[in-house]
């Protein structure tokens, strides 16, 4: 399990041990500090993992690089044993369908080795970008909820100001009628 994974999993515990909102338990009260320290390493972490994986990719030139050379060095085994059989006058018909032989079974395998490098290389890249565009959703996912719950919150407060509000206007009513008129007045002026 990656670093991320794990910040990702102790996100959604530090959520699940928060307590629920007065009235609405569907919405809880968090630490900023708490929850702003995780999501500041989960931002550090996650280049090192993107960085990884991209290691990881690049490997696959030096995977093709390296079956190229053996290619190569087959090639060139071959077309020395080649050289060889020709230069016997004798066998020189038999040295050149052998050299033949070798040099396709040569290119054949190099082909292979190639072809194989190539798909592992493309597999690997795949689940890199995969893996990535996990972390990258989850992440999302987070911060989508975090910005629900906090606009779920301000919405709270604005409602018990408001709630507030009329209870002290409605007290001020029954004290004086006409001065809380007055401060009605202007208070809808401001």
């Amino acid at each position: 399990m990656s670093r991320i994974e794990q910040m990702i999993d102790e996100i959604e515990e530090y959520l699940g041990t928060c307590k629920p909102q007065t009235f609405n338990n569907k919405n809880v009260i968090v630490e900023k500090d708490v929850l702003e320290e995780m999501l500041e390493e989960l931002r550090e972490k996650t280049p090192e993992e993107i960085k990884r994986y991209q290691k990881i990719i690049a490997n696959q030139d030096e995977i093709l690089a390296a079956a190229q050379a053996k290619a190569d060095q087959m090639i060139e085994q071959a077309s020395r044993r080649s050289n060889q059989l020709i230069s016997e006058h004798e066998i020189m018909q038999q040295s050149l369908a052998q050299a033949n032989d070798l040099l396709e079974q040569a290119n054949a395998q190099a082909q292979q080795i190639v072809d194989n490098a190539t798909e592992d290389a493309r597999e690997i890249r795949e689940g890199a970008i995969g893996y990535t565009d996990d972390l990258l959703k989850s992440l999302q996912a987070i911060i989508s909820s975090s910005m629900d719950g906090a606009r779920a919150q301000y919405d709270g407060l604005l409602s018990q100001l408001k709630s507030s509000l009329d209870v002290v206007a409605g007290n001020r009513a029954q004290l004086r009628p006409e001065t809380s008129q007055e401060g009605e007045i202007q208070l809808i002026e401001d």
